[in-house]
């Protein structure tokens, strides 16, 4: 049972499908010393551990998580291990240079290949199944769409091994959804088991010799400590790794704002239904709407699939009750069953949720102060399956004090500026949730790209 008690079995339907009892770990039980602490047990805080412990065996590691390690985002997510990074290219080249940006990318494409590459090494089973995104267009408007996504990655040099537009026949071939009209096929993606992904992760860095403190929550995070209730940790170098929970850590609290994405898992569907389905390549899907949706055949013949539309809450507060909203749930059913009739007589297992993090600037960072010894990772908009491995394997070597290709990313040590404060936060949050929920069915009623999404791109991405 968790700090909050909540059941972590209950919070998706991935802890739920995990095999055998959960075994909670240790709480910190009094004051310490490590040569690194760590608050937040989920990918970033684990992938930091893991790395840093391969290449320093020696140094002593300590993760502190309030909950049960696994128990936020990185248990709950729709299993992609993609390659998205949030921020655009152009607002990358213009803070650092085309080449730069071009880099960060192409770090992301390999980072796929190395989650892939680590689990086969510490023979973690996450159902891993690389076989790419599609991208489905199913309007006009989401093929000129389509169209314009492949001519901006070739002007950027990125080729058809990275990108590529399908035709309808090929297109629905992969993934036969309705009203497919063709689709951008990507290859730099993985289906996951979120829960087993980081799980597994969890006992890998036990076996390099790291130390996982769970029911351990942070109460403050300062330099060379960080305090709990049943004690502190001293350390020199003090890592950040809570994503869409730090605005509860004292001094956090405008750092990036929780939004919740919720999920549904259908029970498996029959052979025949997946015959006439697609994606016996596993491919993770969405379509080109505005409004974020995404999904996955999972290993056991189940569509996992969700999206965005939960309200932002005042304060940046994160509660259990926020992670259930009907509206959405019924929406993320209807969408569903609207791409895929098979799923209309398939019942929904689960339903569920959880928080994310958004920077200001739509953009994540990873970084260490040589001042005061905090580094952190995240902002990752909820692209963080991937990305927090690359940050890890970033922080890893700051913290060895390593000049690497990894560390001269221009995501690297780059600050984002806070949110404003309440109400202008809450205020301006939601209204660009509702614009974006407006967005499609003004596309469904002009047959135009949307003049309200338009903007709120050039907000987020300039």
């Amino acid at each position: 049972m968790s700090v909050s008690g909540v059941d972590p079995r209950t919070v998706s339907h991935w802890w739920h499908s995990l095999a055998g009892p959960i075994t909670d770990r240790d709480a910190l039980a009094g004051d310490r010393e490590a040569d690194v602490v760590i608050v937040g047990a989920g990918y970033t805080g684990l992938w930091t551990a893991y790395y840093l412990l391969l290449a320093d065996p020696g140094r002593q590691v300590v993760v502190l998580d309030k909950e049960v390690a696994g128990f936020g985002a990185s248990g709950r997510n729709g299993g992609w291990c993609s390659a998205l990074f949030p921020a655009s290219w152009e607002k990358m080249a213009r803070e650092s240079s085309r080449e730069e940006a071009v880099r960060l990318q192409r770090a992301m494409f390999a980072t796929v290949d190395e989650v892939g590459r680590v689990l086969a090494a510490e023979q973690i089973d996450a159902d891993w199944a690389k076989g790419g995104t599609l991208l489905l267009a199913r309007s006009a408007v989401q093929s000129r769409r389509a169209s314009e996504m492949v001519d901006h990655a070739r002007a950027w040099g990125f080729g058809a091994q990275d990108f590529r537009l399908l035709g309808p026949s090929e297109a629905r071939e992969r993934l036969n959804a309705t009203e497919v009209t063709g689709a951008v096929y990507s290859p730099h993606c993985a289906a996951i088991h979120p829960a087993k992904l980081v799980r597994g992760l969890a006992l890998a860095v036990e076996r390099l010799g790291g130390t996982i403190h769970e029911h351990s929550p942070a109460l403050s995070l300062e330099p060379g400590v960080v305090r709990t209730p049943q004690g502190e940790v001293r350390a020199p170098v003090v890592i950040r790794a809570t994503e869409g929970y730090s605005p509860s850590l004292p001094g956090f609290r405008r750092q990036v704002v929780p939004v919740y994405s919720l999920m549904v898992a259908t029970e498996p569907l029959p052979a025949e239904a997946w015959q006439r389905i697609g994606l016996s390549d596993r491919a993770t899907f969405t379509d080109l709407r505005n409004m974020v949706i995404y999904g996955q055949r999972t290993a056991d013949g189940r569509f996992a699939f969700g999206g965005r539309g939960a309200p932002y809450h005042y304060g940046s507060t994160v509660r259990p009750e926020f992670e259930r909203d009907a509206k959405v749930f019924a929406w993320l059913e209807r969408v569903l069953a609207e791409m895929f009739p098979d799923v209309r007589d398939v019942e929904v297992a689960m339903r569920w949720g959880g928080p994310l993090g958004v920077a200001r600037d739509w953009w994540a960072t990873v970084g260490l102060d040589p001042a005061t010894g905090i580094g952190w990772s995240g902002g990752y908009v909820g692209d963080g399956v991937g990305t927090s491995n690359l940050g890890g394997r970033t922080l890893a070597d700051l913290i060895l004090g390593r000049t690497t290709e990894l560390t001269s990313l221009p995501w690297v040590n780059r600050r984002s500026r806070r949110w404003e404060p309440e109400p202008l936060r809450w205020v301006g949050v939601n209204a660009g949730l509702t614009a974006m929920g407006a967005a499609d069915p003004e596309e469904s009623r002009t047959g135009r790209p949307s003049v309200i999404a338009k903007a709120f791109e050039r907000l987020i991405h300039g």
